[in-house]
């Protein structure tokens, strides 16, 4: 099957062909039909994650997908063969930018039925990471006050509306050409990131979700009250992160010098830094997908390509992107 993979850190990915997936007991085979494109791949494709996700190259890229089911394993019991489905799969399983993928049934939702399967493969990742962010570690609660960095990004567009959902006042920094937009999703205050400082404007705060990382994490933990919490999507990954993955103690010891400059500034302002490198959860998904057929999120999807034209999209994410997500779409002959 064709499936595009980075052979070589930097390198543009190359089209392949590659073997068909091997289907275990509890995986589901599915058939591509959309991949969405998210930051995380432009960073394994340059070798900037390659200590916390050390692939063997070539490896297959790609971390969302919507598709039909094709096959399920023999303990597979919530799927079926012609199933709607959507994934972000395990990440040390990644691989949707090819033509299948066996994905484990724990990872997988069936779709929302309101929208199309490209604005289904726009979801997976940054609605995860929203969901983790805000329901699992923030537990945010009506009332409370959020700071959602890049509002018009991926993730940002995603954990407004969550934010908003769960009663929040929700405050974003976005460009101005932005700012309806983002209000439009449920952003209470709008802080245009070029001309305005949010630590002027801001205080009192109970979670900052940071996609930005370095400067703007540091100064946003200026924004919270004490007990507060900022949660880094961009870094720099702390201790707790590297418990979790099972690092060995030399790379626990090199994880925890990385994040111990804003650990340390958090803690002297009486606040609270964590790392999130979110996880797959079919569960979780299913959760978002009856939000997402009660209207209470909408996925928001800048622009469709070809599956041919990968590395264009891709490259065009690296560039940067104003609103929301890229997808690249299977052709019609890759469905048989």
């Amino acid at each position: 099957m064709r499936a595009f993979a980075v052979t070589k850190y930097k390198r543009a990915l190359e089209l392949q062909d590659v073997a068909e997936p091997e289907v275990g007991d509890s995986d589901v085979l599915v058939r591509v039909e959309a991949a969405g494109l998210n930051h995380l791949d432009e960073k394994i494709r340059i070798g900037e994650f390659r200590q916390i996700l050390p692939y063997r190259l070539p490896v297959v890229l790609g971390n969302d997908l919507a598709g039909t089911v094709i096959r399920v394993g023999r303990l597979v019991r919530r799927f079926q063969p012609g199933d709607r489905v959507f994934a972000r799969p395990d990440d040390a399983r990644i691989g949707t930018f090819a033509e299948r993928i066996a994905v484990a049934e724990s990872d997988l939702a069936l779709t929302p039925t309101s929208i199309s399967t490209a604005e289904a493969a726009s979801l997976p990742l940054v609605a995860l990471t929203a969901w983790q962010a805000l329901v699992e570690r923030g537990n945010v609660q009506p009332g409370q006050k959020v700071l959602i960095h890049a509002g018009a990004g991926g993730v940002g567009s995603i954990a407004i509306q969550l934010a908003a959902h769960l009663g929040a006042t929700v405050a974003t920094t976005a460009g101005a050409a932005n700012a309806d937009f983002v209000r439009g999703l449920g952003a209470d205050i709008v802080i245009d990131h070029r001309s305005e400082d949010f630590t002027q404007i801001l205080s009192d705060y109970d979670l900052v979700l940071d996609s930005l990382g370095g400067e703007n994490l540091e100064r946003s933990l200026r924004v919270l009250k004490p007990g507060g919490t900022a949660i880094g999507i961009a870094g720099p990954p702390d201790p707790a992160f590297a418990r979790r993955r099972g690092m060995n103690p030399v790379l626990r010891l090199a994880v925890g010098a990385l994040s111990r400059k804003i650990r340390r500034q958090a803690k002297k302002l009486g606040v609270t830094y964590e790392f999130l490198f979110m996880r797959a959860d079919g569960e979780q998904l299913g959760e978002i997908a009856a939000l997402v057929d009660h209207s209470v999120l909408r996925p928001v999807l800048a622009r469709t390509y070809p599956f041919d034209e990968l590395p264009e999209a891709l490259a065009d994410l690296a560039t940067g992107v104003s609103r929301g997500k890229l997808v690249v779409t299977m052709p019609v002959r890759s469905r048989g």
